[in-house]
């Protein structure tokens, strides 16, 4: 089975373990273009948008979405994605572009990142359903949450900014599961693969197929909210623009151009 652009839930029944594997290769190669941003900014992006799809999968609420922002000390500065229940993705990183970076081939994460901390937000328009601050998605999972999972991300970017690969996966044992056969956190593994071989790797054959859904990119914004964006200024503060004015939204980079008379 070809895993792409697509969330699958897997389950081992004689472990009562959960595998979740997703693929956000679309998505993470229209925001690096929309954003502009470099190969570095780029993978990073990836990974967090990998990391946002898989802990994005039980949202089943309309129009619930898991957010994930990170702050680090490094240069890249931080990151904002999202994954909604319909499996639309988003975000962006606070630097584009890393000259000291780009172009040298893969760079350190350490360097890239520094020392970090997430914030992971559950929500419905108007209402926040849950909420917790840790050091990065594993320890979310682990200390927020209280559930017996690990996590793997893995993705490649050229130094053309084409993202080869933008990958995940989790794997959960449930509260009365047989937790010795979860894989370390430290595995050595590959995602470029097809899931069975995947699967195998992470030491669960015969898992089945529960459940696979879309995910790509998509962004809430439109030439409408753009608009409105304009029409809450006040009017001296309007009159002090130009006729026309370009927006762009920081959530996927692209930009309206709209009237101000």
């Amino acid at each position: 089975m070809k895993l792409e652009n697509s969330r699958e839930l897997w389950y081992d029944e004689a472990s009562r373990t959960a595998v979740t594997l997703v693929d956000v290769a679309s998505a993470a190669q229209a925001l690096a273009r929309g954003h502009l941003a470099g190969p570095v900014a780029s993978r990073c992006l990836a990974d967090a948008l990998a990391t946002a799809a898989l802990l994005g999968g039980e949202a089943d609420l309309k129009d619930e979405s898991l957010s994930i922002q990170m702050k680090c000390t490094g240069p890249l500065g931080g990151y904002n994605v999202e994954c909604t229940a319909d499996g639309k993705l988003r975000g962006y990183t606070e630097k584009k572009l890393l000259e000291d970076f780009d172009g040298m081939g893969k760079a350190d994460d350490l360097a890239v990142i520094g020392s970090a901390s997430i914030q992971v937000t559950r929500s419905v328009p108007g209402r926040i359903l849950a909420q917790g601050i840790a050091p990065d998605a594993a320890a979310y999972l682990r200390d927020s949450l209280q559930r017996k999972a690990v996590l793997f991300v893995e993705s490649a970017v050229s130094d053309e900014v084409e993202v080869l690969e933008a990958r995940g996966a989790m794997v959960e044992t449930m509260p009365d599961g047989d937790v010795s056969k979860l894989p370390p956190q430290d595995l050595k593994l590959s995602l470029a693969a097809a899931s069975r071989t995947i699967l195998k790797r992470l030491g669960f054959p015969n898992a089945v197929l529960k459940k696979t859904s879309p995910l790509e990119f998509g962004c809430r914004c439109d030439p409408k909210r753009a608009a409105s964006m304009l029409a809450a200024l006040g009017e001296e503060e309007r009159k002090t623009l130009p006729d026309t004015i370009d927006i762009t939204c920081h959530m996927c980079g692209r930009t309206f151009s709209v009237r101000n008379r």
